[in-house]
């Protein structure tokens, strides 16, 4: 039954958030305008949907909710599979996707572009490009020392996420006050707001993949889990699976925070919640984190767009809700991680 719940709940959260918003329409409307391309198809008149709604409604929910909600899933959920591969990794609950430094990295490109007055597109791009370079930054620094490989790691992604960090603020020192500085720390504060279908397209290719490939290595994560020389006397490359994880969760959290910013505490508290559900099987959490932190994700996108009449950045909704319930997770001593 928890289960079923487990895979049910998405989609439905998924139809309610395109009900809910400032413009008020009707559920039945939505679900008429989104059926009617699909139900016009077939010949006749059986399934035939009159398009008697207004061009303003269409495009609210086919050019706004939609690719927001499409986004929320991509988002939530990639970083909450991150989060999870990467505690399985590094064997240690409070690591979280940024931990290598790419939420960082990714914030300081983004800021650099709007400092420079960049298209839209140009500020993702920046974004994902400088996410993927303090990762790489990250790696090579851990290669410098031979000892205790995986703390040496994390330990070069905070001085690498400190680094980047300083350079934005830099970057907004130097930004104008009254135009750059406030577009940079809304930016950074995360929204999904501008998301449309070209942001999509642009993260959809390298979030997916990255993402198939560590539900599809899962298994192997527990071995990671268990120990080094055991997962090598099990015939595991332990040093290239490391690496295909460290890519793959880099992909993910750098394209989520290109298009949506920097929203933390998804993937550090969405993973503990699916072992309170699932236990600490990466071949079930890792597909449950994913389905979790994307209904969370929605649900946390629509208290933001609609609790008040300006939108409230994702950041700080994740932060006040994620800060209360990891404090409650840690009191739950039955819940084991590993």
């Amino acid at each position: 039954m928890s289960s079923l719940l487990i895979y049910g709940i998405l989609p439905l959260l998924f139809i309610i958030t395109l009900f809910l918003g400032h413009f008020e329409i009707s559920p039945l409307q939505v679900i008429r305008v989104l059926i009617a391309p699909i139900a016009n198809l077939f010949p006749g008149n059986l399934l035939h949907i009159d398009p008697d709604w207004t061009v303003a409604e269409q495009n609210i929910i086919y050019q706004i909710r939609l690719p927001r909600a499409i986004a929320a899933v991509f988002v939530g959920g990639g970083l909450a599979i991150a989060g999870a591969a990467y505690q399985g990794l590094f064997k240690n609950p409070l690591v979280s996707p940024d931990i290598l430094g790419v939420s960082s990295g990714a914030g300081f490109g983004a800021a650099l572009a709007l400092l420079l007055s960049a298209s839209s597109l140009f500020v993702q791009l920046s974004a994902f490009f400088f996410g993927i370079v303090a990762v790489t930054i990250t790696y090579f620094l851990s290669r410098v020392y031979r000892r205790t490989p995986t703390l040496i790691l994390v330990l070069s992604g905070i001085i690498v996420g400190a680094f980047f960090t300083a350079l934005i603020s830099l970057t907004k020192y130097v930004a104008d006050p009254y135009d750059k500085l406030p577009a940079i720390t809304f930016w950074l504060m995360g929204s999904l707001a501008s998301v449309r279908y070209t942001e999509l397209f642009l993260i959809a290719p390298p979030l997916l993949i990255s993402t198939s490939i560590l539900i599809l290595i899962r298994w192997r994560i527990n071995l990671l889990a268990v120990g080094d020389d055991e997962a090598r006397t099990l015939g595991i490359d332990t040093k290239r699976m490391s690496q295909v994880i460290i890519l793959c969760s880099t992909f993910i959290t750098a394209g989520a925070v290109c298009i949506a910013g920097i929203i933390g505490w998804v993937g550090l508290v969405v993973p503990h919640l699916g072992r309170m559900l699932v236990g600490p099987d990466n071949k079930k959490l890792i597909p449950v984190s994913f389905l979790l932190g994307s209904s969370y994700l929605l649900v946390i996108d629509t208290i933001a767009r609609n609790l008040t009449s300006t939108e409230i950045p994702l950041g700080i909704l994740t932060a006040i809700i994620g800060a209360p319930f990891f404090a409650y997770l840690l009191g739950k001593r039955s819940v084991g991680w590993t």
